[in-house]
């Protein structure tokens, strides 16, 4: 039966891709070397172990949102969960490097994209769980199926320039606001209304009043209804 292990190698970003991308370089090694392995439908849980690193105050106030004070941060700082992948091996014996497809989201309603955006640089400690099927050639050359052990794990710390670069590419000076459309429909009226031709604009005024509130077509309250809008 196999016995995989594994291991990440490396990490970068995919810059020809529909979206946001990191692929993961992975060495899937198998105890006994010389049992051949058709496939692996192999499953991925990536967790970001957040008590792992320093922060310096500048990152400290940026994490914020996302924790608290520095002061709370020994009860709210803990690991957290950042996404899933899975990837299809192809047929291997003994070791194999195999690409693992990590897909990446620059919407800041996603506590994973807070924390990658709120550091400056260094790495980020992350815990890989894996579970999956193997598919596998017995002695007898009968093909058999078993599952991963779901203690197999491994540990990488990314650099987080690898994370920055990615969404450079991808949103180069931009970010992306996710809205309710009622907000969204009132801004797009003081839009009109102020005859102001870009979005980045229409920000720019309601941060400069002076009053401290939203304008008047901003305050009402309305069910959630969600809207991207690309700020670029």
């Amino acid at each position: 039966m196999p016995d995989l292990n594994f291991q990440v190698e490396g990490a970068e970003a995919v810059t020809y891709a529909a979206s946001p991308l990191v692929s993961f370089k992975l060495r899937v090694t198998n105890a006994d070397a010389n049992e051949p392995i058709h496939t692996v439908a192999l499953r991925c849980q990536i967790q970001i172990e957040a008590t792992r690193r320093r922060y310096n105050e500048r990152e400290q106030e940026q994490l914020l949102d996302l924790f608290g004070e520095p002061e709370r941060w020994g009860q709210t700082l803990r690991t957290m969960l950042w996404t899933h992948a899975s990837v299809v091996m192809t047929p291997f014996q003994g070791n194999t490097l195999v690409e693992l497809p990590v897909p990446c989201t620059f919407d800041f309603n996603i506590a994973a994209t807070k924390y990658f955006a709120g550091l400056e640089d260094g790495e980020v400690p992350l815990l890989l769980l894996f579970s999956g099927t193997v598919f596998y050639e017995a002695a007898d050359g009968a093909l058999q199926v078993s599952q991963i052990s779901w203690e197999r794990e491994a540990k990488f710390r990314l650099p987080v320039r690898v994370w920055q670069e990615m969404m450079d590419h991808y949103y180069p000076n931009s970010a992306w606001l996710s809205l309710r459309r009622d907000v969204f429909d009132r801004l797009a009226r003081y839009k009109m209304r102020r005859g102001l031709p870009t979005w980045e604009q229409v920000l720019e005024s309601l941060l400069k009043d002076e009053r401290g509130t939203m304008n008047d077509e901003l305050e009402k309250q309305a069910p959630d209804s969600s809207l991207i809008v690309h700020s670029s």
